[in-house]
């Protein structure tokens, strides 16, 4: 963990400097500046009074810049294909159990009847779709959505006449891949 970046960094992006943290916090130029420069571990209770006067929450300084907001630039998106190359799947962001992705359907294409770990939510963001779960069969357009159980095998068709369009956020537990 690099504490002492993240609360410089924190510092400097609020445009406070060190005088007038020492004088909000009570604590002494040096003792920040050997925080900032990783040369002293705070206790949890200085910490604390550094997170209440950055106003951020104390646990955000303990953060990894692994867990903190991964972003993903539209022209960095990953994409690939699918059902024989027909179905073009973007990318949009993963972080541990969740991903999101845009999945575009030509007209007749489907996604083959596939199960795996966690749950599904899907927004149609253009075209109609056909939605199968076992007994559940639903037709869906534009701005409908729906979530599922994604161990229950299940499959989704475009039965339109345009390209469809689908927001999917899965959420699974770590370790588990698609089946």
């Amino acid at each position: 963990m690099d504490i002492g970046l993240a609360i410089r960094t924190i510092r400097k992006q609020k445009q406070i400097t060190i005088m007038q943290m020492c004088e909000g916090t009570g604590l002494s130029k040096g003792f920040i500046s050997n925080v900032e420069n990783n040369k002293t571990s705070p206790s949890i209770a200085t910490l604390e009074s550094i997170a209440d006067y950055l106003e951020v929450p104390l646990p955000y300084l303990l953060l990894t810049p692994e867990q903190r907001m991964n972003v993903v630039r539209k022209n960095e998106r990953k994409e690939t294909t699918a059902g024989s190359g027909q179905i073009k799947v973007q990318q949009l962001t993963a972080k541990g159990a969740m991903r999101m992705s845009i999945v575009e359907l030509p007209p007749g294409a489907s996604t083959g009847v596939s199960k795996h770990a966690g749950e599904e939510s899907h927004l149609v963001l253009q075209g109609k779709i056909r939605a199968e779960q076992c007994e559940d069969v639903e037709v869906l357009e534009a701005g409908d959505s729906f979530t599922w159980n994604a161990v229950v095998p299940h499959e989704v068709t475009n039965i339109g006449e345009e390209h469809a369009v689908v927001l999917i956020a899965v959420s699974k537990e770590l370790g588990l891949d698609h089946l």
